[in-house]
């Protein structure tokens, strides 16, 4: 009896695809196996039915790549109930197996996997991860709000675009500028500094304090939470500046 070997991935695709592409590939694969997985048996599968191919080790290794990038993001996960080298998808892995299109609210999610600035671990990382990004983005932006305002030590009359630009009016003329302004930096640093925070203000909070805003896509969610903490960590270098001119 000749037994005819089905690649996990075509050897096509595993040539020309980057390692996450493959594992995605690979993940539909295993999801369709009604047996527990085995990494020996996959790649020993891939290596009968690569064996014609002029590459075939390299094609074995890089499905192997693949197998490990699964892993890695706790995409498959091992079974209890059974020795440690057996695996099966993890509930990710079921939910990216049944809806491939998932794959951007799961990368968004892995944009995020670090440790965020103490002010969004809780209420933003909570709302993002239950996929209502419009009201993760706010509080994002409403952290940085509140972190100049108790910097600046500012009025609370002052919010959004007026709070930024007033916490860091740059120097001019002689005449000392906000709280925050970095009074070394060069004057066109010392603007930009106040554009940056006072564009964030306009474009990611204001516009949500007055109406609904569809943020459909996670990835972009992600990137505007990364952009809080990226100004909530300038925030906190205005504050060690502060403190170090009064000693």
């Amino acid at each position: 009896m000749t037994f005819t070997y089905i690649a996990p991935v075509p050897a096509e695709q595993v040539r020309q695809l980057p390692t996450r592409d493959i594992a995605l590939l690979l993940l539909q694969h295993l999801a369709n196996s009604t047996d527990l997985l085995q990494y020996g048996g996959t790649v020993g599968s891939a290596r009968q039915a690569f064996q014609e191919e002029p590459d075939a080790q390299d094609l074995v290794d890089r499905l192997s790549d693949a197998w490990a990038w699964l892993e890695a993001h706790a995409l498959l996960s091992r079974v209890p109930s059974q020795s440690e080298a057996f695996r099966q998808l993890s509930r990710d892995g079921r939910d990216l197996a049944k809806d491939p299109e998932g794959i951007t609210r799961f990368e968004a999610r892995q944009r995020l996997s670090g440790q965020l600035h103490p002010a969004l671990e809780d209420t933003v990382r909570t709302n993002f991860d239950l996929g209502d990004y419009e009201t993760a983005c706010f509080a994002a932006m409403k952290a940085v709000e509140v972190a100049v305002r108790d910097a600046s030590g500012l009025d609370n009359s002052l919010v959004g675009v007026k709070l930024m630009r007033a916490a860091f009016q740059p120097y001019q003329n002689g005449k000392a500028g906000g709280p925050l302004a970095d009074a070394e930096a060069e004057g066109g640093e010392q603007e930009a500094a106040s554009a940056l925070f006072a564009g964030a203000m306009g474009a990611y909070k204001n516009p949500a304090s007055h109406r609904t805003v569809d943020f459909d896509d996670p990835i972009e969610a992600a990137e505007i939470i990364q952009f809080a903490d990226l100004l909530l960590r300038q925030v906190e270098r205005a504050k060690r500046r502060l403190a170090a001119a009064t000693t």
